[in-house]
């Protein structure tokens, strides 16, 4: 049997990149789905979007940095002093005013880490390191030492991970395959002349009985003026950011200046602490 596994990381709230990715992906004759974690924010994707990662009824499901971040943040672990946690928060009040209680535990629920059995080849499967999802530990120029920690079982044949949004196909140092799909909906380069494309990325992997047949790495165009008109009829808050990062794949999550003189202007501090009642 032919498995055609499509591998998506990293949607970010996006929805209308999402659902450029299922599509081609259906056109792939995709037979599978892995999911691998940072699914909502800072996009406007809620309840709609996460119904349509369920109707894939994927077989591995892992849990981001992102979605933990939300998680926190509806759990009163904000710093109301602090500019990011202040981002993240009020991009979070509005993730929990447009997802009900059984979508938010989904999310609380999911694991850090899977393994997943495809003739005869073990994948180990983590949205960064099996064991923490957050951290710059397995961007490409990394050391080599820090890939093979991707490898916490010795008898895994090959990693998959997501995180950095960067599709990359490398090895250990005992050769076990590494994989990164990059990013449905967020995607990024240092180098200036890939930034300007904005396409979602996700990968394709083939496997059959002899083994890994094919890893395909797709770009999928999508319109990205419907995805920002969506956000800004959901009442996104940030949308100007929001607007930058689809149209220059720049987002300013840690430009602390940047954030503290929007959070004043739109008085998303105060927006925080009354919404989860801080102190």
């Amino acid at each position: 049997m032919k498995h055609k596994i499509a591998i998506l990381s990293d949607i970010h709230g996006n929805e209308t990149a999402l659902e450029a990715v299922i599509q081609d992906s259906k056109r792939e004759n995709a037979t599978e789905y892995w999911l691998l974690g940072d699914f909502v924010l800072p996009g406007s994707g809620a309840s709609r979007m996460l119904t349509l990662l369920h109707d894939l009824s994927a077989t591995v499901i892992v849990r981001g940095n992102w979605d933990d971040c939300f998680l926190e943040s509806i759990s009163g672990e904000i710093d109301s002093d602090n500019p990011e946690d202040v981002y993240i928060a009020r991009l979070s009040q509005y993730l929990d005013e447009n997802l009900s209680a059984v979508e938010i535990d989904f999310l609380r629920n999911l694991p850090l880490y899977e393994i997943r059995e495809v003739e005869g080849l073990k994948f180990g499967i983590s949205h960064n390191l099996p064991d923490k999802n957050w951290g710059g530990a397995l961007i490409p120029a990394s050391e080599q030492e820090n890939f093979d920690q991707l490898f916490i079982e010795d008898d895994c044949d090959v990693a998959v991970y997501g995180h950095v949004h960067h599709q990359t196909l490398r090895y250990d140092s005992k050769e076990r395959l590494i994989i990164n799909p990059g990013t449905v909906g967020q995607p990024f380069s240092w180098w200036d002349k890939f930034r300007r494309d904005v396409r979602a990325q996700y990968a394709m992997l083939s496997v059959d009985a002899q083994g890994i047949s094919g890893v395909d790495f797709r770009k999928v165009a999508y319109d990205v003026d419907v995805e920002l008109q969506r956000a800004k009829e959901a009442g996104l808050p940030y949308i100007d950011l929001y607007q930058e990062q689809l149209e220059d794949c720049v987002a300013h999550t840690h430009d602390t200046e940047l954030l503290a003189k929007i959070n004043q202007q739109n008085h998303y501090a105060e927006d925080v602490k009354n919404y989860f009642n801080l102190d």
